[in-house]
């Protein structure tokens, strides 16, 4: 039996949403919030990889901005401190097990490690855990495999892809201008 594929929308998470509250005993003791700003906002990638995580909601990074650090052509996404900047970001309740699926897809603690953010979630100011790449990695261009998980992550969560295509454009300036300004892509 064949299964239609898997579409979500903006509906799709906000119904993900609807009724969700914070500070249950069961959620303050086995539950935390991740914060998602690339290739976990993509639904059906995050159903296979922590399939008890839950939506809790969208909301925005201040202060922050998106690039993609690694080797060229195989770049990854991390977020990095930039006043007056913004990024989309899709919170996750996760459980402890989602958390070591997510330490291991992450390459915890040698490529990203673990931080706490404040960011606005249903009125309030609520803490969530990140993970930000370690220093020391060169902004360059991610895959374009790699590029459009994070792409449908945007569209699966109804965000505007012009962070995302910033962040694209500032790693193909930084590449062109490290090979003196001559790109022979």
């Amino acid at each position: 039996m064949n299964n239609p594929p898997l579409l979500f929308g903006r509906e799709t998470v906000l119904k993900a949403v609807e009724g969700l509250t914070f500070g249950t005993e069961e959620n303050i003791m086995s539950k935390k919030l991740y914060l998602a700003y690339g290739s976990n906002l993509n639904l059906e990638q995050m159903a296979q990889r922590c399939p008890t995580a839950v939506v809790a909601g969208i909301s925005a990074l201040k202060d922050y901005r998106l690039l993609f650090r690694g080797a060229y052509g195989g770049a990854v996404a991390t977020v990095e401190p930039c006043e007056g900047k913004s990024v989309p970001v899709l919170l996750w309740e996760i459980t402890p097990a989602d958390e070591a699926a997510l330490d291991r897809y992450e390459g915890f603690p040698y490529l990203y490690r673990k931080e706490t953010v404040k960011v606005k979630h249903g009125g309030k100011t609520v803490s969530a855990t990140v993970y930000i790449m370690n220093d020391g990695r060169d902004i360059n261009l991610p895959g374009r495999y790699y590029y459009n998980i994070i792409r449908q992550g945007y569209l699966d969560c109804g965000f505007d892809t012009d962070v995302l295509m910033e962040a694209l454009k500032h790693s193909a300036k930084t590449e062109a201008e490290a090979d003196g300004g001559h790109n022979d892509a």
